[in-house]
């Protein structure tokens, strides 16, 4: 029941002002809400379709423990923790103390959790122990996806996006930090041992005696941990170590130099909906193309027919391994790729003879095979001047080339796989693929970093950044889904099929 409280005293300054121009209200006014947490939410709020997302999958195949005759304390239910966790990650909330903070004071939170209100304690406690189930998430998304046909897999788009990991840059070690620091240790030993032979056994000088050993032993302790850093990187065979989250890597950016990951994100072209999401340790795309098509493809059935990505990918063996599989590669080449206005006297300006194995000059003198490097992975074979009198002599001597030994030019062992890819992405078809690689590819990591607001991991290590990169890939394809199909629709289709989708993937390299 609402009890009456009076009116509302309008100060004398405003009784000329007209009362309608605003609203008023008194927070002493009493009201009561629903009864029941069930009225607290509307059937169209978006929060109905997380809660029935997580209904609908299947936590066994997830390989989160259910034991409902488990001893002890009682827990919170898993489905109740996932909830709280891919409706806070969909709107950047990701704390588990702000995760804490809404259970008490936001509706949809209360709805969502049934009104329990689990500590900040233990919903860190649950992410950092379900690491790996959190990072099947997603693919339980993606096979729900494709049964509502949101999902075609005809077309793959492949991008990737760097993200800071919870470390500083700092605390990365590389062979030339090393030694500098191990340098500055034994200097720094050298002039505390000199300093100690001058220093005259009295008395007053004992406390610098006793400080003098003490800062011995901590030289000894920091060379004794660089060392260790040293035994770790020889382990792991790397060039450089961060000592708080030993997975992420040195990362270049626009923003700067900082220790990081890349988040790689394969979409579909149907309605640009992630199909499958990995994090790696390197900072760059060259060696992903293949691996990210792959576990995409291991979702699919049959195979996508094209597979497109930027020039970063533009790895002719990466790309040689899809279209191996008879998938359509549409990924242009650096030089295609390159805004630079192209020199006269560029590579593709000389025309190669495969009879002859030789290359033409634009002025019509042959460059003859030379050596093949072997030490390249894939094999760079060495094409000169065949009289490099020839060159010395050329009105374009110079500007060609300064070499005293006349031009060189440089061709791969599989180049001709190299200019099949080029022709391919020339292509009317592919051009018009392209166009649509941007729109598609990457609005998943525009709205994760602008509207959500994320631009680096909580978690520390693999396992807990592909979890987080799991759940933020989950988060953008329920926002679509809701987007397409509307909450009632979404949430009636959830109930219906939600359940029956595996996680493991076989096959997958």
């Amino acid at each position: 029941m609402l009890q009456y409280v009076g009116e509302i005293k309008i100060p004398e300054s405003r009784k000329d002002t007209p009362t309608m121009a605003y609203r008023y209200a008194n927070r002493n006014q009493l009201q009561l809400l629903p009864s029941c947490i069930e009225d607290y939410i509307s059937l169209d709020n978006p929060v109905r379709a997380y809660d029935a997302f997580i209904e609908a999958l299947d936590l066994k195949e997830l390989g989160l423990n259910l034991d409902p005759h488990q001893v002890g304390n009682p827990q919170y239910h898993p489905k109740v923790m996932l909830k709280l966790l891919v409706y806070g990650y969909a709107y950047g909330i990701r704390s588990s103390r702000k995760l804490e903070r809404e259970t008490h004071q936001n509706l949809a939170f209360i709805w969502l959790a049934s009104g329990l209100t689990p500590d900040h304690k233990t919903i860190a406690e649950f992410r950092r122990k379900n690491r790996s189930q959190l990072a099947d998430i997603l693919k339980q998304c993606a096979y729900l996806c494709i049964e509502l046909h949101l999902i075609e897999g005809n077309t793959l788009f492949v991008d990737g996006s760097k993200f800071k990991a919870n470390a500083s840059i700092k605390k990365t070690w590389d062979e030339k930090k090393i030694q500098k620091v191990l340098n500055n240790i034994d200097q720094r030993i050298a002039t505390i041992l000199s300093q100690c032979e001058t220093i005259d056994e009295v008395e007053e000088m004992n406390g610098s005696l006793v400080k003098m050993d003490q800062e011995l032993k901590d030289q000894d302790l920091l060379k004794t941990k660089v060392q260790g850093i040293v035994t770790k990187l020889k382990a792991k065979k790397q060039t450089s170590l961060n000592t708080t989250d030993p997975d992420c890597t040195r990362i270049n950016s626009l923003a700067g130099t900082h220790a990081g990951y890349s988040v790689q994100s394969v979409v579909d072209e149907k309605h640009g909906l992630i199909l499958s999401a990995d994090v790696v340790s390197e900072n760059n795309d060259l060696n992903q193309f293949s691996r990210q098509i792959n576990q995409a493809n291991a979702l699919l059935e049959p195979k996508c027919q094209v597979a497109c990505a930027d020039s970063g990918y533009a790895s002719t063996a990466e790309l040689a391994k899809i279209d191996q599989q008879g998938i359509k590669v549409v990924v242009p080449s650096q030089r295609q790729a390159s805004e630079k206005t192209p020199s006269p006297f560029a590579k593709d300006q000389f025309t190669y003879d495969s009879i002859h194995d030789c290359y033409i000059c634009p002025e019509g003198h042959p460059l003859t095979f030379s050596s093949l490097n072997k030490k390249k992975k894939n094999g760079h074979k060495h094409y000169l001047i065949s009289a490099k009198k020839t060159c010395l002599a050329c009105p374009h001597y110079g500007v060609c080339t300064s070499s005293q030994q006349g031009r060189k030019v440089i061709r791969l062992v599989n180049e001709e796989l190299r200019e099949k890819f080029e022709a391919q992405y020339l292509e009317p078809e592919s051009q018009a693929i392209y166009r649509k690689r941007k729109a598609k590819v990457e609005l998943p990591f525009g709205h994760i970093k602008r509207n959500l607001g994320v631009n680096a991991f909580l978690l520390r290590g693999l396992p807990g950044v592909k979890a987080e990169a799991s759940l933020l890939g989950t988060c953008f394809n329920l926002v679509r889904m809701i987007t397409l199909l509307g909450v009632t629709t979404l949430v009636s289709l959830l109930k219906e099929i939600g359940g029956k989708y595996p996680t493991s993937l076989e096959g997958i390299g």
